[in-house]
């Protein structure tokens, strides 16, 4: 019999499983492309890199600028504990999901608008409140894909699931970043700057078509209770689950990753300059590191995700402390050019080790409606956590970038330790 595409891909990157459900392979091949597109959308739209650099661009007020990171990771988990009453009246998840991801496509579409038609505060107010809309839309996909993703795709195939998404669309972002620099050399203008944002919300409404198709099995359904009475049962979790409220723990110390990254690109502009070629030298980095880390890291954590996680965060903390001291004493070697984008390619293969040991860790821990909660509970308690500790970082920068990146990789040691005291959800 012949195989169609979608078994093809699925033997593919799992030569060793022979005995498949009828709709496993259409559905790995789905997700797979499907999350491929929005790693390119969301890359290309990188507060860390290319809106901050955007912004810049714009002339938006520096304060402005600083709030972009925590804006966008928080504003997507700290309404998770609300939607997961709503997700769970549900039966089919996967459209929840597609209306986020056009809700972001939108977002997207009109950042990039906004940043050619405007400058200054009326364009970064507008960029901030799209911005607003584009994380609360980001919220809807967290909850839901990680439930359709539980539901379709075997416990021992999701890590590897993530770890090709991520080095695929590395690929894509590889060429992207140099592309980016051969422009920057003739014609790096505003139209092109805001035509990559254009070009990235596209991603989102492509990826919302093939997520579509995926044939998702019906989830038990819940009634549609008291939200306010049903999110104060879901926070009661964390106080009754102690494996639960381990996890958040060692998750918010793990925050280093994500938080050190803008400093870098601060670092660079500081010690180098703002040159154009900067830009795509950052992306080409975390292209890179994504393409090279995200396998291995995949086939890690189907064995032990906390054991990613851990090691992970290690990497980065290290990273953090080393550069510190280089900024500090090596003071000839701080204006070394390569040194920015290297360390930023390090950070990338941390960070990429950091976010799919933690998503794989928590879809693993439970099934069904449960691990819903536990994705809810935990990306609302963790945004709360990222926009204070953001706000802190950004107000601190204005002191000191290289204190604050040797604070945040101090914390991030204790959260590695954390990490590794976890149980190995894989092994139950």
């Amino acid at each position: 019999m012949k195989k169609s595409v979608s078994e093809k891909v699925y033997f593919f990157f799992n030569t060793d499983d022979k005995n498949v459900d009828e709709h496993l392979p259409r559905n790995y091949f789905l997700l797979l492309i499907s999350s491929i597109f929005t790693k390119l959308g969301d890359t290309l739209s990188n507060p860390k890199t290319v809106l901050a650099w955007i912004m810049n661009y714009i002339n938006a007020p520096v304060y402005m600028i600083s709030f972009i990171v925590p804006i966008r990771e928080s504003g997507s988990m700290l309404p998770q504990i609300f939607l997961a009453s709503y997700i769970k009246t549900k039966a089919k998840r996967k459209w929840i999901y597609v209306s986020g991801s056009i809700f972001q496509f939108a977002s997207i579409l009109a950042i990039g608008l906004i940043a050619y038609f405007f400058e200054g505060v009326f364009a970064g107010g507008l960029i901030i409140l799209f911005l607003i809309i584009f994380s609360l839309s980001r919220s809807l996909c967290s909850v839901s894909s990680k439930d359709v993703l539980g539901k379709t795709i075997p416990k021992d195939r999701r890590g590897k699931l993530k770890g090709y998404t991520v080095s695929v669309s590395g690929i894509l972002v590889l060429l992207t970043g140099l592309f980016m620099m051969y422009k920057s050399k003739s014609d790096a203008s505003l139209l092109f700057y805001s035509g990559i944002l254009v070009f990235a919300s596209s991603m989102w409404l492509i990826s919302a078509f093939i997520y579509s198709k995926i044939k998702e099995p019906k989830s038990e359904v819940e009634e549609n209770k008291d939200t306010w009475k049903e999110v104060l049962q879901r926070i009661k979790i964390v106080k009754k689950d102690t494996h639960f409220r381990n996890f958040i723990i060692a998750r918010s110390l793990l925050l280093c990753s994500a938080l050190t990254a803008p400093f870098y690109v601060l670092l660079a502009q500081e010690n180098i300059g703002k040159e154009s070629y900067l830009l795509g030298l950052f992306i080409i980095a975390n292209g890179v590191a994504s393409i090279l880390s995200a396998p291995v890291w995949g086939r890690m954590a189907d064995i032990s995700s906390k054991n990613v996680m851990s090691f992970a965060t290690i990497i980065a903390s290290i990273l953090g402390i080393v550069m510190f001291i280089i900024i500090e004493v090596f003071v000839d070697f701080s204006k070394v050019f390569w040194l920015y984008p290297v360390a930023f390619f390090i950070l990338g293969i941390a960070h990429s080790g950091v976010r799919l040991g933690r998503k794989t860790y928590v879809v693993n821990m439970a099934e069904g409606n449960k691990r819903t909660d536990y994705v809810a509970v935990s990306n609302t308690i963790i945004g709360l956590i990222l926009l204070v500790t953001g706000g802190i970082s950004a107000l601190a920068s204005l002191f000191s970038v290289e204190l604050v990146l040797l604070v945040l990789s101090i914390f991030g040691i204790l959260g590695a330790f954390m990490s590794y005291k976890l149980p190995n959800v894989e092994a139950e």
